[in-house]
């Protein structure tokens, strides 16, 4: 059985009437970990698409973007995009099952982040409620002030982003100390260690912006540094 089967069945749960609780207890046992991770992408996502009052196909897009849907799971993802995605109410619900399953911070909530400004900019536009919406789920996760803006300014891109914020070290810190930071990143940022941590792979595509975005900070810190 398919990830995505096994969402499909977990969804229907949840609109047959079975508590979201319940559900969410079930699913994050291991190694269902990982479908309770990618329901809360998942129906987060297609909440945000809806935040603006409709959603576009640039924001169905994004999926395939951000998942790697084999064709033979695309009905069942579709049936859990179109389920959660009929309105914005409960969002905050989704996100605190989540932020409850993982300590404040953890890197997988940034990685869910990540991929929720991936919906949001699908569309070449970011608005107001999506930011609220965005603001919300950050708050709701332990994200620090300091996260969400470089988070924002990566996907925004209304604003440069500080490449000390993107690497999380303050901008008096030694070459070393950044390139320690760099490094443990990078490792952090790794395929496998995505999935280590419960990502699941079909969203592991997530850390290609992200990686872009270590180096390009890295190396305008140590072009500063040699200047």
């Amino acid at each position: 059985m398919s990830i995505w089967t096994r969402i499909a069945d977990a969804l229907k749960a949840l609109a047959q009437g079975e508590p979201l609780s319940a559900v969410f207890d079930r699913l994050r046992r291991p190694p269902e970990r990982t479908v309770a991770f990618t329901i809360a992408v998942i129906a987060l996502g297609a909440k945000l698409a809806k935040a603006d009052g409709q959603v576009t196909r640039g924001e169905v897009a994004a999926f395939r973007r951000v998942f790697t849907i084999r064709p033979e799971d695309e009905a069942n993802a579709a049936r859990v995009f179109n389920l959660a995605r009929q309105d914005v109410a409960g969002f905050d619900l989704y996100a605190r099952k989540i932020a409850a399953m993982f300590p404040p911070r953890d890197p997988v909530l940034v990685d869910l982040m990540e991929g929720l400004f991936e919906v949001a900019m699908a569309d070449d536009g970011f608005h107001p409620q999506e930011e609220a919406f965005l603001e919300e789920v950050a708050r709701i996760f332990g994200l620090t002030e300091r996260c969400f803006s470089c988070l924002r300014a990566r996907y925004v891109g209304d604003v440069a982003p500080d490449p000390y914020d993107v690497l999380e070290v303050p901008p008096d810190a030694p070459l070393a100390i950044v390139q320690q930071a760099y490094r443990a990143a990078v490792r952090e940022t790794h395929p496998d260690r995505l999935a280590a941590r419960g990502v699941p792979p079909e969203a592991v595509v997530i850390a290609e912006h992200r990686l872009r975005d270590l180096n390009r900070a890295w190396e305008e810190i140590r072009a500063r540094h040699a200047a």
